[in-house]
């Protein structure tokens, strides 16, 4: 059975002609890694020194908090279906120190770097977070759908 992911765009309009082709899958990770090139410069503007690192287990926390906000489209902050908060995932992934997050939703088939940028600086607190000179490892993960785009950063420093 062919469902509408797998025909082509093109397929929409001469249907009776078309032949099935695979699903596209976005590969997000230089978006991804846009956004922790992003976080250090902010953090550089700021007076910081450090380094930003890609932390596995902080991508795999934002990696399930990302999902979840893909799968459950009443959500849209740091709390997850279940209740976990940014910290309870990250440890959860085996991080080992304390986290905070930011999340960028775009209700559109796509996000991008500037999308996640404005809307992370017209918010203090997430300005505040992505400055934090104590954050010196991250994870980022992003998804997209249709009509939903998003992108989470998990920012920690090591206990």
């Amino acid at each position: 059975m062919i469902d509408a992911r797998t025909i082509g765009i093109g397929c929409a309009v001469l249907l009776p002609m078309c032949i099935a082709v695979p699903a596209a899958h976005a590969d997000n990770r230089r978006l991804n890694e846009s956004v922790v090139a992003n976080v250090y410069a902010a953090q550089h503007q700021a007076g910081c020194t450090n380094g930003v690192g890609v932390n596995p287990a902080l991508r795999r926390a934002a990696q399930l908090h990302t999902d979840d906000l893909m799968n459950n489209r009443t959500l849209d902050g740091d709390i997850g279906s279940d209740g976990s908060t940014p910290q309870q995932r990250a440890d959860a992934a085996g991080f080992r120190g304390t986290v905070a997050e930011t999340v960028a939703i775009n209700p559109s088939l796509a996000i991008n770097n500037l999308d996640v940028l404005h809307q992370w600086y017209s918010d203090p607190r997430a300005v505040a977070i992505m400055q934090d000179c104590a954050n010196t490892l991250m994870g980022v993960w992003s998804e997209n759908s249709l009509d939903r785009s998003v992108l989470v950063a998990v920012y920690g420093h090591p206990a």
